[in-house]
């Protein structure tokens, strides 16, 4: 039996090195102790194993372009004490550029599409999830071809949300002279370190003027035609001017801190000349003339791409205008000691004088996001908050229930979208203020992924993503306290054990 007194006392010991270690996330650290409860030395083993960010230190991320400016007088009050208290968690401050909201992947992808044909000096590409299904091997193919034609491209993808992307693939890129590399590879040594820590940033920086960023990976789900998934709603962006130069920066910095993908190369491509330019409409239309793709929705995607607004793929997106904004870029940054999204956040919400809207599709928030959000309630701003019904993976969709009648009971009007995935990370404050980007509501986003978004002073932004707002509320059910009281038992002790691994999720 002293065997036994020895092990809790050891273990003990080692829980104990846990709470100090997480003194200033308690949620974290109660997960993890709970685990070494359960599991005796193997639990701080894992502990140690996926909670190590020594490879990830680095400073905050500061533009060399930072020249501060400040909101014109016709703005609101919220929006001055917002901007004012961003400016130092932002990149660079304060900058201004046009602003095109993306509102589904058809359109994002023909817009995405448009823009790399056109390049002529460079393309960088950042994704956490970059699939090798239609839309991935089309924008792969068009990848090559400008790499051939002399483009310099820079390819960085997540390794734990792209580890199918087959490696005969990047091979064929690296031969065709494009640079590829890999955020947190599942390989010695680098995943015995960063398992939990992702690249959760959907990037795309084209001639370094011209930037996409938001909610949408590279893969077939989010055209909203993929069979076994169903309609997606989601809202990506499209920016110009010298705001582009803040996400390239971000781009960069996570370029030093990618591991090369070393894949040894059997031929050398040649330069295609520009005289063997493809025509516009074999360059940009998803599947050459005369070519069916086999599988029959591949086939009908492509088709529904082809057509939408117009005979190219380049024109599948409507004609909206480009809003002229004042934005604020933000990278989130586990390497930090302050969760600079999680801080953005906080302030949006605690500056709010009249409304907030927010759609997301993982909200588990920590308790002063709460706060953040029930005070501003009881302070008679308007809060509507929209989440998906169907919620992938489900664990995170448990854990999300548990927080809906606190909201509710708090006056704040929860929906749950019904239509298909909602994967949208969007946030309307006053009418004037939005923030899109790539982040949840969850410890994930503020604590362990790198993640990008865009703070945008503008009423007629805020009104386009509002209009959107309107007309996803009207594909969605309020949740009512009693949806909440009259769960099962069996379902809330789901909900409350989902909750409790929230912190892993």
């Amino acid at each position: 039996m002293a065997w036994i007194a020895g092990l809790w006392l050891v273990n003990t010991a080692l829980l104990i090195i846990i709470a100090v270690r997480e003194v200033r996330r308690p949620a974290k650290a109660l997960t993890w102790i709970s685990v070494g409860l359960v599991l005796p030395i193997i639990g701080f083993v894992c502990y140690l194993f996926v909670t190590n960010p020594v490879k990830m230190r680095r400073d905050k991320l500061v533009s060399s372009h930072n020249s501060p400016i400040s909101l014109p007088p016709e703005y609101g009050h919220s929006a001055f004490v917002i901007a004012r208290a961003l400016q130092p968690l932002s990149v660079s401050g304060l900058r201004t550029g046009y602003v095109q909201i993306l509102t589904n992947g058809m359109e994002t992808y023909g817009k995405l599409l448009q823009s790399i044909q056109a390049a002529q000096k460079s393309i960088d590409l950042e994704y956490y999830i970059y699939r090798n299904d239609h839309i991935g091997k089309r924008i792969t193919d068009v990848l090559i071809e400008r790499a051939l034609f002399g483009v310099n491209i820079r390819f960085i993808r997540d390794g734990w949300g792209s580890r199918s992307f087959p490696k005969h693939v990047i091979r064929r890129m690296i031969e065709a002279g494009i640079e590829c590399r890999t955020i947190f590879p599942l390989r010695f040594p680098w995943v015995l370190s960063n398992l939990t820590y992702r690249d959760h940033c959907k990037i795309v920086i084209v001639d370094g003027k011209e930037a996409f960023m938001g909610g949408i990976n590279v893969g077939d789900e989010y055209t909203g035609m993929k069979p076994d998934v169903g309609f997606w709603r989601d809202t990506h962006m499209r920016l110009t001017g010298e705001t582009a130069d803040d996400v390239k920066a971000v781009f960069e910095a996570h370029w030093k801190m990618a591991s090369p993908d070393m894949l040894h190369s059997t031929r050398k491509a040649k330069l295609i000349p520009e005289s063997a330019q493809l025509s516009d409409d074999k360059a940009i239309h998803p599947f050459p003339t005369g070519k069916t793709e086999r599988s029959g929705y591949g086939w009908e995607w492509g088709s529904e791409l082809g057509t939408m607004e117009g005979t190219h793929m380049g024109k599948a997106s409507p004609s909206k205008d480009s809003h002229n904004v004042y934005i604020q870029i933000f990278e989130g940054n586990p390497g930090l000691s302050t969760p600079i999204i999680r801080e953005m956040h906080f302030i949006c919400l605690t500056q709010a004088t009249r409304t907030i809207d927010v759609t997301n599709p993982y909200f588990i928030p920590d308790a002063d996001i709460m706060m953040a959000i029930k005070t501003a309630a009881a302070r008679g701003v308007r809060v509507r908050l929209l989440v998906p019904r169907q919620v992938i993976p489900k664990v995170a969709g448990a854990a999300s229930r548990t927080y809906y009648g606190e909201l509710v009971e708090a006056g704040i009007n929860v929906f749950q979208y019904n239509k298909g995935v909602l994967h949208a990370k969007v946030m309307i404050i006053d009418g004037e203020i939005a923030e899109v980007g790539s982040s949840n509501y969850d410890l994930r986003s503020y604590r362990l992924n790198y993640e990008v978004c865009a703070v945008m002073y503008h009423s007629d932004v805020a009104r386009e993503l509002t209009e959107q707002f309107e007309r996803d509320l009207a594909e969605a059910t309020p949740y009512r306290l009693e949806d909440h009281m009259h769960r099962t038992s069996s379902e809330r002790m789901l909900d409350q054990a989902a909750r409790l691994l929230s912190p892993l999720l």
